[in-house]
């Protein structure tokens, strides 16, 4: 976890704080208590500790270094009441208020933790605070300063995933409640009906989003997109040529049509339409698989090229296993039964994979 990760190397950091030198017994309780924690035993520690907040209980490094003991042995509750105590005899401590911050935002006091962590410049676990106090962009700037820095942090992926997942769904629920007439609010609904699978629902929310705005960019793709979940290949198409002329520099566009046009056995024009998708954004795999199907009989050289392509970049993913399977037809109308076999095999192998827990 990124908090128990943090804690223990700034644990190990600051236990090398030393004392006033003008108080021989607390310079010695110190050192004692700091040598115990080095070598492992906690317990020791806090006794030493302990005893040197009794001996100077002025000392705003023994409060702390208390502190920094039951965090280190996971005790936050223990934690906070030496830590909280140090800071009122030094406010300026920014380890002490890190550590604070940490030993409040671990036990749930999230919205306390704040102004510490703040302090200390913690974005990681000021982005996790922010976001169990139900603020997401807040939490969103910090997660993303934090991810520039360690940017292969599970937890930090997992946190400003869920931030950006509360941030959606809030402005999806304003959006609905203070917008809902607009072409922006037809089409959220719309996106939720056609994720549910309620064709007819979301085709009337997109019809009337475009009433309002008909130029207004990507309504038509994803109305297409509706019409191309329950086949009807000739009003997909419809929306997809649409949508190029809104957006001739789409190449998703582009694809939906090319493909559009594929379903309905119009390889000329699809062919036209998927090399232009390829040439706005090449190496999409989706269009290369439609490509390759639009060229397997007119040009099966090219579309072997485009599908050995494909299976370079896919390597062995199921639609590199299509790609297996479609080249096995070609290879086998050209008459070319070994290369057939080995894509069938290959075919198989990566189903095989899929298949596999």
């Amino acid at each position: 976890m990124i908090i128990q990760a943090v804690l223990f190397m700034q644990l190990f950091a600051q236990s090398q704080i030393t004392a006033n030198q003008t108080v021989p017994d607390l310079t010695t309780l110190l050192q004692s208590g700091t040598d115990a924690q080095n070598r492992g035993d906690l317990n020791q520690a806090i006794i030493d500790f302990q005893k040197a907040t009794n001996v100077a209980p002025s000392s705003a490094v023994a409060f702390f270094k208390l502190g920094s003991v039951y965090m280190a042995k996971g005790d936050y509750v223990a934690a906070v009441p030496p830590l909280k105590h140090a800071l009122e005899l030094n406010s300026d401590s920014v380890p002490g208020h890190q550590l604070l911050g940490y030993a409040l935002l671990s036990q749930g006091y999230a919205s306390e933790a704040i102004s510490h962590l703040s302090i200390a410049h913690e974005s990681a676990a000021l982005g996790i605070a922010y976001l169990e106090t139900d603020q997401p962009a807040e939490a969103i700037v910090n997660l993303k300063d934090a991810l520039a820095k360690t940017p292969n942090d599970p937890d930090l992926i997992y946190y400003l995933g869920r931030a950006g997942a509360v941030l959606s769904s809030e402005s999806h629920e304003k959006l609905l409640s203070d917008f809902r007439q607009t072409a922006r609010g037809h089409q959220s609904l719309g996106q939720n009906y056609y994720a549910a699978k309620m064709y007819l629902e979301a085709e009337k929310e997109y019809e009337q989003a475009i009433a309002v705005r008909p130029n207004l960019p990507g309504l038509r793709l994803e109305l297409g997109e509706i019409y191309a979940a329950s086949s009807q290949w000739a009003q997909a198409e419809e929306q997809f040529r649409a949508e190029t002329k809104i957006q001739p520099g789409s190449a998703e566009a582009a694809y939906r049509l090319g493909n559009a046009l594929l379903q309905q056995g119009k390889m000329k024009e699809a062919t036209d339409e998927l090399h232009r998708s390829d040439s706005l954004r090449p190496n999409m795999p989706e269009t290369l698989y439609a490509l390759g199907r639009a060229l397997a009989i007119s040009e099966p050289d090219a579309a072997a090229r485009t599908l050995d392509h494909l299976i370079g970049l896919e390597k062995q993913s199921p639609l590199a296993g299509q790609a297996y399977l479609l080249l096995a037809g070609i290879h086998r109308r050209q008459g070319k039964t070994e290369a057939a076999g080995h894509d069938m095999q290959e075919y198989k192998r990566i189903q095989n994979l899929a298949s596999k827990p």
